[in-house]
């Protein structure tokens, strides 16, 4: 596919509809709001891949969460014109609504592995709380639907079934983290947050993404084509390209995640 048929494609599809914008989250470092003294701990993990060890060529891992809502083409066409390889965890609710560029990362199954971003886009948390005011699963029950129903709709959309998960807010308990994992799943964590829930400007999103190092995993948001942030993130590719960095998907990589997600 040519590098103008892909922009223009998905600048039809993906600037079409209601913006919407409750995938978002602060920075990691922000506490949970909505949680009680009661609450059950909480741990947002986190994950690297083994580096190359190599300062001129780092290795990167780059993760997109596609919440609902749209598609950035800023970011796509960087990915497909560029040749850039990278791990979209996907939503049932998103896939419903963007079919089109669903098709296009099956057709570069050489740049893309697509993973389970849920269903319904709810916190994989099995106890009632609310994280960043949106209310978790609430029961094992509800993780285990969150999470099965997210891997259900990638079977029906043609995608190979899924290996990794990640789940809205990125935030789990330790009960919840060992059901995961009894599913069968990897959980996917971040070493770097590129875009603070697509809420940052585009030059601090720029910032942050192009100062990935070797061994990171860089967790960005590729359904917000109207956020600024997708913009320093579509700059920040170049920027890393440009600096020789070598990128993996997950499935290419030895990964090392924390709060035994992985191993």
């Amino acid at each position: 596919m040519s590098r103008l048929p892909i922009l223009s494609l998905l600048l039809t599809i993906g600037l079409s509809g209601p913006s919407l914008a409750t995938d978002i989250r602060p920075a990691a470092s922000t506490p949970p709001t909505g949680a009680s003294a009661k609450s059950p701990a909480l741990v947002e993990p986190r994950l690297k891949v083994k580096g190359s060890g190599i300062a001129t060529r780092p290795r990167v891992a780059l993760t997109f969460d596609a919440c609902m809502g749209q598609a950035d083409p800023r970011i796509i066409s960087v990915l497909v014109n560029e040749r850039i390889p990278a791990t979209i965890f996907v939503t049932a609710r998103w896939l419903r609504k963007n079919p089109e560029t669903t098709a296009i990362f099956l057709q570069h199954p050489d740049l893309f592995e697509l993973e389970n971003h849920g269903e319904n886009h709810i916190p994989a948390v099995d106890v009632p709380v609310a994280i960043y005011g949106i209310p978790a699963a609430g029961s094992p029950d509800a993780v285990a639907r969150e999470v099965s129903g997210g891997a259900s709709a990638m079977l029906a959309s043609g995608i190979a079934a899924p290996r990794w998960f990640r789940g809205s807010t990125a935030k789990y308990d330790a009960s919840s983290i060992r059901q995961i994992r009894q599913m069968g799943y990897r959980i996917a964590g971040y070493s770097v947050n590129g875009d603070g829930g697509s809420l940052l400007g585009a030059d601090m999103a720029e910032k942050r993404v192009a100062g990935a190092k070797d061994g990171d995993v860089v967790l960005a948001h590729i359904n917000q084509p109207t956020h600024a942030a997708g913009e320093g993130v579509a700059r920040a590719l170049l920027s890393l390209k440009k600096r020789g960095t070598e990128f993996v998907k997950l499935s290419d990589a030895e990964e090392i995640g924390d709060n035994e997600t992985t191993r």
